[in-house]
């Protein structure tokens, strides 16, 4: 299934998995640049603003060749413009697979060619559908995952989340007021499958090839099972889907549920992260009970904003301080002791990093006028003279 040569494509894990032993530490530059001398990868771009460069690239190249079919006949195109999009959608899809064989992967310009082709097939079925949400979604949760089963991009992988999520979402709509009503309830089923079955594949995984796609669904899960019942989100799509009607002194249905759901699945997320050593569930639910704080805050104003800003500002403050007092002499365990894994040099870095690709250069110190040394005035007591 997979287009790429296996070999190739385990060497570009390889390479990254030096570079990140380098990063640490553990093996030298010599030892990194050895390795990535001696195998053979494909051609993949790691610098994120070089990447971003070559998929701008590839998205005006690929707009410039749909805009050249356009330009044979104009005529016979505005009279089948259903028809055009599935073909800009095939140059899409025959531009990523031509790429694929030239050896990019993770380059830029595949990334623009395999999201451009989702991206006009979806309009594709949209226009010959009129507009009907479902069969989108459906159709895009099927070539989405084809091609990240293909080509493993991991922004696939994303698209294929999004879709199949949005799947269920219209599937329910059909049902009327009833699948309105549900569409919480579900969804947090739904998220939650797709993190319990994403986390068994982690498990028994043996190739690396979808390692990366999969622990985003994992993540994805985690994300959608926390919005599936945050009050905020559940209130707000009550208005809108179901025509609520929220009166002063009123609330929704089920509303202390979700009041609990709010703040106990984020403390939930932070205590689970800490025994497991689970990262990404540990931002995730950071930014989620930052989250939490700010639904309450939206609906009840009990503090002036700027009052409330800062007594959070005390709190957070207060508890980093004692939690870094706690753990910081600890070495096993949950401790402040730096990770290998982590560089502790980041901020230098990317400002290396922005400085290199903005083309910046170190500022130079002009020398002073002033001589230093031996026994004048500005070496006073070098030599024994002032």
């Amino acid at each position: 299934m997979i287009v790429y040569d296996k070999t190739e494509l385990e060497n570009v894990f390889l390479v990254e998995q030096a570079h990140f032993l380098e990063s640490a530490g553990f093996i030298s530059k010599e030892q990194s640049d050895l390795i990535t001398k001696k195998l053979t990868t494909l051609k993949s771009q790691n610098n994120i603003l070089i990447r971003a460069g070559f998929f701008l690239l590839g998205c005006f190249l690929y707009s410039s060749i749909c805009g050249f079919i356009s330009l044979i006949s104009p005529e016979s195109i505005i009279e089948n413009y259903k028809v055009v999009f599935y073909v800009y959608a095939l140059i899409g899809f025959a531009g990523t697979e031509l790429l694929a064989r030239q050896k990019y992967y993770g380059h830029g310009l595949d990334d623009a060619f395999a999201l451009g082709a989702q991206l006009t097939l979806a309009i594709a079925v949209g226009l010959s559908t009129d507009g009907n949400g479902l069969p989108i979604a459906l159709i895009i949760t099927i070539t989405s995952l084809l091609c990240y089963l293909r080509y493993v991009h991991v922004s696939l992988a994303l698209l294929f989340c999004l879709a199949t999520t949005a799947s269920l979402v219209y599937i329910l709509f059909e049902f009327g007021t009833t699948g309105k009503t549900i569409l919480s309830f579900v969804t947090m089923l739904f998220s939650a499958g797709i993190y319990f079955f994403s986390k068994i594949i982690l498990q028994n995984l043996k190739s690396p090839y979808y390692h990366k796609g999969i622990l985003l669904a994992n993540s994805f899960g985690i994300v959608l099972f926390y919005l599936s019942g945050n009050y905020l989100v559940v209130r707000e799509l009550s208005v809108a889907l179901l025509g609520v009607e929220v009166a002063p002194n009123s609330d929704i249905s089920f509303a202390l549920f979700f009041y609990a759901f709010t703040f106990i699945v984020p403390i939930g997320y932070l205590v689970y992260s800490l025994i497991k050593k689970d990262r990404p569930m540990l931002w995730i639910g950071s930014l989620a009970l930052a989250f939490s704080i700010y639904t309450i805050r939206f609906y009840y104003a009990v503090l002036p904003l700027e009052t409330f800003l800062t007594i959070a500002g005390l709190v957070l403050f207060a508890f980093t301080y004692f939690a870094i007092k706690k753990l910081k002499h600890k070495e096993t365990g949950i401790t402040f002791c730096p990770d290998s894994f982590t560089n502790v040099n980041a901020l230098m870095n990317a400002e290396a990093l922005i400085a290199s690709q903005l083309g910046l250069k170190p500022e130079t110190i002009q020398k002073s006028n002033m001589e230093f040394g031996g026994g004048d005035f500005s070496g006073g007591g070098s030599g024994g003279e002032f």
